[in-house]
């Protein structure tokens, strides 16, 4: 597994690879199981559907590493548009960003001013701008700029982050989040990382998840744990249950297209659900990295892909 991991994960950064994918009827075929659409009416269309369904929605337009500041200006104005249409159709839904889509690699004060004006937009129409982790190297910027974001008056409470479990420096990353009062996802991590940064064992990472999601549900801070892992959700479950912590003061998270079974599981014992929907042509490096976390993603994929 951990040998199909790393391939996938280069496998996301082949740019012939990519360009073929995204551009063949074969390949968006494939990623419709995991990307809501190519459009921003799709995103909105499942978003809706999943508030139907009793759950919450988080909205990712997809796009990493832009090349010019007129590429993150454009990358910012789709959601700004999200913004817009979710206060319109009063959706139950917030955004995601990842800040290299906001030209982080090119200026990090283009970066910075492009999240400081959609958590505005987020603040003015009652929704919340959650950033995105990316790889270890950008960890230490992108919390500075959300902690400054955070930090003004009118904004706290906007903002929040994404903490990757697999990291060792996540438990002091998480302290000092608690402390701003900002509210954090926590996820396993998805990239492909060295040992001398992350744990390189499943069961240190699983260790790791859990001692993570204790500090946050003690916390009095509205939090999301994102897994798909059945043992974690039930070590969160019984934690919650041990400690008296409501439903109502966490939520689980998962993506679009994977564990459906389990989504609707949660929300029929009660607890808060939110989907991350994904959308856009720039789909390939995020679908490459959902079957790198869970190769066996590939088996199903290619069942059905032949049924059909």
């Amino acid at each position: 597994m951990p040998v199909m991991r790393s391939t996938l994960i280069a496998l996301s950064r082949n740019r012939a690879l990519r360009g073929f994918c995204e551009h063949s009827r074969v390949g968006t075929r494939l990623s419709s199981r995991f990307v809501a659409g190519m459009e921003l009416e799709d995103a909105l269309r499942v978003a809706d559907a999943v508030n139907r369904q009793g759950m919450a929605v988080t909205l990712d337009s997809l796009g990493e590493s832009v090349t010019s500041e007129m590429e993150a200006h454009l990358a910012a104005d789709v959601y700004h548009k999200l913004l817009d249409a979710i206060s319109a159709r009063k959706l139950k839904a917030n955004i995601s960003v990842k800040l290299t889509q906001m030209g982080l690699q090119l200026s990090r004060d283009l970066a910075e001013s492009i999240a400081l004006n959609l958590t505005r937009h987020a603040q003015a129409v009652g929704s919340f701008v959650r950033i995105d982790m990316e790889e270890s190297r950008l960890t230490q910027t992108t919390l500075d700029i959300v902690r400054r974001v955070h930090a003004l008056p009118a904004l706290r409470g906007s903002i929040g982050v994404v903490i990757q479990a697999y990291l060792y420096r996540s438990q002091a990353d998480i302290e000092q989040l608690l402390a701003d009062g900002i509210r954090v996802r926590l996820c396993k991590g998805a990239y492909n990382e060295p040992h001398d940064v992350a744990f390189p064992q499943k069961a240190q990472v699983d260790a790791n998840y859990v001692l993570l999601a204790r500090m946050l549900l003690e916390s009095p801070i509205y939090h999301a744990l994102a897994t798909h892992d059945e043992h974690m959700i039930a070590a969160a479950k019984s934690l919650a249950e041990l400690k008296r912590i409501s439903r109502d003061r966490f939520e689980f998270q998962m993506l679009y297209g994977v564990r459906r079974d389990l989504q609707s599981a949660l929300v029929s014992e009660g607890y808060n659900v939110r989907v991350y929907v994904p959308f856009g042509p720039d789909w390939y490096p995020y679908f490459m990295r959902r079957l790198a976390e869970r190769p066996a993603n590939l088996v199903f994929l290619a069942r059905n892909f032949f049924r059909s």
